[in-house]
């Protein structure tokens, strides 16, 4: 398994009847998405965390967008100086096809309907175009208004 700045890709080759990248997948406890498969080269697969990194990362360039909102447990990780770059990203993953549910904090005097646009847009691409995931809908919440601290 490759790891870059917590995105993890698993390349395995079909050796075994139980093959390396499952094993890691079942060892840390988390789903994976077959999204490539070759007899002679082997298959890719997406942890589910790797999709949530995306779309929160994705989502947080949109302009309006303040921070991603979590629950306590990540409020708390937060204040002790760890990111948690997949907080309030929720992902469902079929055979081909992803659902996401955000939760932003908006900048005061921003449009929530038109950010709320922006930002499904932007998360549809970065996920079909880092994946190759088609991705069925982008569900927002809003969570909150930051104010400008300089007001």
């Amino acid at each position: 398994m490759q790891t870059v700045d917590n995105f993890a890709i698993m390349i395995s080759e079909p050796r075994n009847t139980k093959q390396e990248g499952i094993e890691v997948a079942e060892l840390e406890n988390r789903n994976t998405h077959k999204v490539y498969e070759k007899d002679k080269i082997g298959e890719v697969q997406i942890a589910d965390d790797v999709v949530a990194i995306i779309a929160g990362l994705a989502a947080t360039e949109v302009d309006g967008v303040d921070s991603m909102a979590g629950n306590i447990t990540n409020e708390l990780v937060a204040k002790l100086g760890m990111k948690n770059l997949s907080k309030g990203v929720k992902v469902e993953l079929t055979e081909e096809h992803v659902s996401v549910d955000l939760s932003l904090n908006i900048k005061y005097g921003y449009s929530i309907p038109t950010v709320s646009e922006k930002v499904q847009e932007k998360v549809q691409n970065a996920i079909e175009n880092m994946t190759g995931l088609s991705v069925l809908d982008v569900n927002i919440r809003i969570a909150g208004v930051a104010l400008d601290e300089n007001k």
